[in-house]
């Protein structure tokens, strides 16, 4: 096992390995009691793979079983790599259909792998559904600008030609900023960094450091600073033909939406005192906590008491509730 899987080997070894070795291993790291159902799963899984791979049986090529994801508190069921490809597995043995959510839960972990987990940001990262009974599909191998590819389903039967496919497609193409993985191990065992808490992250700004320079956000700087300059030409239309507007900014989790959202009122608030904003948040606890760390932040630079609550609860400044 690394530090991020219950179970890891080069493609090589797992193939060679008893199956009730690997189970065994896995057992081992699991943190709840174990159930007939769960070591019914792996079972099906390694078996699976094990007749699935064997064309793909060279050291350079890895397997993790139950690779986590910190941020989710979740494991993916399996990860693959193979020449230089990173395929996120996830099974549902017995499963007729390729459910919603269960399509949902195989992109979010590729998603998140993306965007937060270091040694796959230059990658190629494949969500891949195995409905395990499923009838087969057929599959468009896809990657956007930054390297993820499109959802695949597949089921037991169809692993091996659907890795084939997708490592001759990633081979025969260009993909600008795209790199294969060189060492399976190395990329399991790189580093985990996740956005910031959004106190650190508003702490940092209100002392003057742009949302650019707040890392870990999964946005470029360029896309960051173009969001901010569209919102502030709304607002300045708006205010110039006493026009009403709204705007919707989107993107995957962390991408720093809401920290572009406090840069834009905190820049406006110090360049334009005749503006007022609201920061608005079902989360009441993130509200208190929120309120809080700013304002024992500006008490700590300086401002006096009175003036801190102003500038927080409504009176001038950012208001938050």
């Amino acid at each position: 096992m690394n530090n991020r899987s219950y179970y890891a080997s080069s493609l090589t070894l797992f193939l060679s390995e008893a199956s009730t070795s690997i189970v065994g291993k896995l057992s081992q790291y699991h943190s709840q009691d174990l159930v007939q159902l769960q070591t019914n799963a792996w079972l099906a899984q390694i078996e699976c793979l094990k007749e699935q791979l064997t064309d793909f049986a060279i050291e350079a090529n890895g397997i993790f079983f139950e690779f986590g994801i910190p941020r989710m508190g979740k494991r993916a069921d399996v990860v693959l790599v193979v020449h230089g490809l990173v395929f996120v597995l996830e099974f549902k043995v017995g499963a007729s259909e390729y459910a919603r959510h269960d399509k949902d839960q195989a992109l979010d972990y590729a998603l998140d792998l993306k965007h937060f987990h270091e040694g796959s940001h230059k990658a190629c990262i494949v969500p891949v559904l195995v409905a395990t009974e499923a009838n087969s599909v057929e599959n468009t191998f896809t990657v956007s600008d930054d390297g993820l590819a499109g959802l695949l389903c597949v089921n037991k039967e169809g692993i091996r030609a659907l890795v084939e496919h997708c490592c001759s497609e990633f081979s025969a193409a260009e993909f600008l900023g795209v790199e294969p993985v060189a060492d399976s191990m190395a990329w399991a065992s790189s580093a985990y960094k996740p956005t910031p808490t959004i106190i650190q992250a508003a702490q940092a700004l209100y002392q003057g450091h742009k949302v650019e320079e707040i890392t870990h956000k999964e946005a470029s700087g360029k896309n960051l600073r173009e969001t901010a300059a569209a919102i502030s030409a709304v607002i300045e239309r708006s205010k110039a033909n006493h026009e009403k507007a709204i705007c919707f900014v989107t993107g995957v989790p962390g991408a720093g939406k809401t920290l572009a959202g406090l840069n834009i009122t905190t820049n406006r608030m110090r360049a334009h005192d005749d503006e007022h904003a609201v920061f608005l948040s079902g989360n009441g606890p993130l509200v208190e906590v929120l309120r809080e760390a700013l304002a024992r932040d500006e008490y700590d630079r300086g401002f006096k008491g009175t003036e801190v609550l102003k500038r927080f609860q409504g009176d001038g400044g950012l208001e938050i509730r």
